[in-house]
């Protein structure tokens, strides 16, 4: 089911009685930033485990994008993500049977893959979930300590994470004061890992989040002490949701 004009425009979490659907920023037509500081920690199923919900559509299975932590020693049970995963590790050090990933790390885990979450130490996790191409098979595992950042240009250095017919996904670090245009026509996401950038008369800092719709414009300044962000494009023309 392609959604185009989701309703309600929620920046609260509704439950819709009878198809008993979660509905977090669900409207994808509209700008959305979430900031860190003034969005709930909420309590998952598993102890230790917390998110941040930044939007969702249903309820545990979800296509979803949060901030989850887990706390030292936590775990969530082995399970298979039908519709994929990704993942970005901004704190403490992810686990599962892969082994470990500390912060800086991108992980996609195609449908049909499963895992059993850990972080003996402590973690948190930039997380989207249900958001692959079905038939995608494609596992991505890159760390951005050594990954092949591209070299500066214009006061920017970009990672490349993943790019395919559908989406483009890159890491980029941008010098104090620099002015950054970035192609939104099919949508973006932009998180910000480190440092601050003004966007729109908005100055977004540390583990905010913002969603642009499709057919909108980017252009953005980093703030005194540059910025390194998280950026998604490309992939809002088409959102589904999960099968029940």
């Amino acid at each position: 089911m392609v959604l185009q004009h989701l309703e309600p425009d929620c920046t609260d979490t509704v439950t819709i009685k009878g198809d008993q659907t979660m509905r977090v920023n669900a409207d994808f037509n509209e700008r959305i930033l979430v900031r860190f500081k003034e969005n709930e920690w909420i309590a998952s199923p598993m102890p230790g485990v917390d998110r941040k919900m930044l939007d969702r559509i249903g309820e545990e299975v979800a296509r979803a994008t949060t901030i989850v932590r887990f706390a030292p020693g936590s775990a969530f049970s082995a399970h298979t993500h039908d519709g994929g995963e990704e993942y970005l590790v901004i704190d403490g050090t992810f686990q599962d049977e892969g082994g470990d990933f500390p912060a800086g790390f991108y992980v996609r885990n195609p449908p049909t893959s499963s895992h059993t979450p850990a972080a003996q130490d402590g973690a948190t996790i930039l997380v989207k979930l249900y958001q692959f191409d079905l038939a995608d098979r494609t596992q991505v595992q890159v760390d951005s300590a050594k990954g092949d950042w591209l070299d500066a240009k214009d006061g920017v250095s970009r990672l490349p994470l993943h790019a395919d017919m559908s989406e483009t996904v890159a890491m980029e670090r941008w010098d104090a004061g620099t002015a950054r245009t970035l192609d939104a026509s099919d949508g973006l996401e932009i998180f910000v890992i480190d440092g601050s950038l003004n966007e729109g008369g908005d100055t977004l800092f540390r583990w905010d989040w913002l969603r642009l719709p499709v057919g909108a414009r980017f252009e953005a300044t980093a703030g005194a002490h540059g910025a390194r962000v998280w950026i998604k494009t490309g992939h809002l023309n088409h959102v589904t949701e999960p099968a029940a």
